[in-house]
């Protein structure tokens, strides 16, 4: 299959199995659901997924590939703050991807770029500590967009945005779905989910 595929991922974090005999699909050019109480695994799957945890049991193809290529993974983190540099500003977080890849990536192209996840291009030189949780988490939406990510994994992508940054979230998602990318979004927006995604992966609610 061309996108992500999980077979029988499980795995246990500190003596309690958090994942079990997990399966998803979620094929390039679409955006797939993963819904679940909190302490379900959610987040943990988009870990696993993206090769931070190692499962115990199971198999990930990208691609039908055992092994992603470098870069073709973007995680976009429910908390910013937890992996944002704090020394770097907005500008450098969001340009990396491009000049990683030793693309031309100028002043010009980052207002763009901001434009497109309604961040104000005046924010660009300052660091996380000096704008709110909304605004940083928009910039790493913009990173995104930069990297050109294979695979699109997002938690709780507009948990801290207002409604007008949010519905601007829904249509870069479908944007970088309708351009080949397999995206998985974890929400506990139901609309979100209902109205964005192809499918939807529903994990059950953890035991105790």
């Amino acid at each position: 299959m061309t996108g992500l595929q999980a077979t029988g991922v499980g795995l246990a974090l500190g003596g309690r199995t958090v994942l079990h005999a997990v399966d998803l699909s979620a094929p390039a050019g679409d955006v797939t659901g993963v819904t679940g109480t909190s302490g379900s695994g959610k987040t943990t799957l988009l870990r696993v997924l993206a090769g931070l945890h190692q499962p115990d049991t199971g198999e990930i193809r990208y691609d039908g590939e055992p092994v992603a290529p470098k870069g073709s993974i973007a995680l976009l983190a429910q908390h910013p703050r937890l992996v944002c540099n704090p020394r770097w500003t907005l500008g450098q977080i969001i340009a990396e991807p491009a000049l990683i890849r030793g693309d031309r990536f100028g002043p010009d192209d980052l207002h763009s770029t901001a434009g497109d996840v309604g961040l104000d291009p005046a924010l660009l030189d300052r660091y996380p500590g000096q704008v709110s949780d909304g605004q940083l988490q928009r910039a790493c939406i913009a990173r995104v967009l930069i990297q050109r990510a294979r695979f699109v994994l997002c938690d709780e992508p507009t948990a801290m945005l207002d409604p007008i940054s949010t519905a601007s979230v829904v249509t870069l998602l479908r944007g970088l779905a309708s351009g080949g990318a397999a995206v998985v979004l974890v929400s506990h927006d139901a609309v979100l989910v209902e109205t964005l995604t192809a499918a939807t992966l529903a994990l059950p609610s953890p035991l105790g």
